[in-house]
């Protein structure tokens, strides 16, 4: 992370407290949600030590609204939000930028963002390590990015792969076997 003045703000969503922090030139950290506004901040703090509390600009306002949105169940769309990704591996923000093309309610694997970037599958491994290593959660929707087949894969957010899911299913998506149809007795 570069010596450049961070900023943060710590909020409430309906899926608990959210942390952002940011630059001049865009938001750098996006803290998926915890229980509690303490952990919360503990956790963005880990990543922007030297950041300090603030209002939030009008771009980051508006950034936080769409969050509380999206937590509330409403379809946003996260592709304008402008990001200062400094310090990340080209090859990071190339995946980075095509998870972003990801929309609501969709999913792909780390082998088709490969592919999609131009890389061979055995990428997908690197794919993987990218969404682990994301700085902006849900802004760049690393959770709709799934293992081969369709598992859920891991999630290094608080919850793990249980947010994952529940995050997706904010979105529409349900993963696993399908609901048992009912059947008729024809008595």
């Amino acid at each position: 992370m570069s010596d450049k003045a961070h900023h943060y703000h710590i909020f409430e969503t309906a899926g608990g407290y959210c942390g952002i922090a940011w630059s001049e030139a865009g938001i750098t950290r996006f803290q998926l949600p915890t229980s509690s506004e303490q952990s919360t901040e503990r956790l963005l703090l880990r990543r922007v030590p030297k950041a300090v509390p603030n209002r939030p600009t009008p771009p980051v306002a508006d950034a936080i609204a769409a969050v509380k949105r999206y937590f509330q169940g409403e379809q946003m769309d996260f592709s304008a939000v402008r990001l200062d990704l400094e310090g990340q591996d080209e090859f990071f923000r190339k995946i980075y930028a095509a998870a972003r093309r990801i929309g609501w309610g969709n999913t792909t694997t780390y082998g088709a963002l490969a592919k999609e970037i131009g890389a061979g599958p055995e990428t997908a491994r690197d794919v993987g390590q990218a969404m682990a290593k994301n700085p902006v959660a849900l802004i760049i929707p690393c959770h709709r990015v799934l293992a081969a087949g369709g598992k859920i894969g891991g999630f290094s957010a608080p919850g793990g792969s249980s947010a994952k899911m529940r995050m997706l299913e904010l979105e529409g998506v349900h993963l696993g076997p399908p609901e048992p149809a009912q059947q008729s007795l024809g008595f």
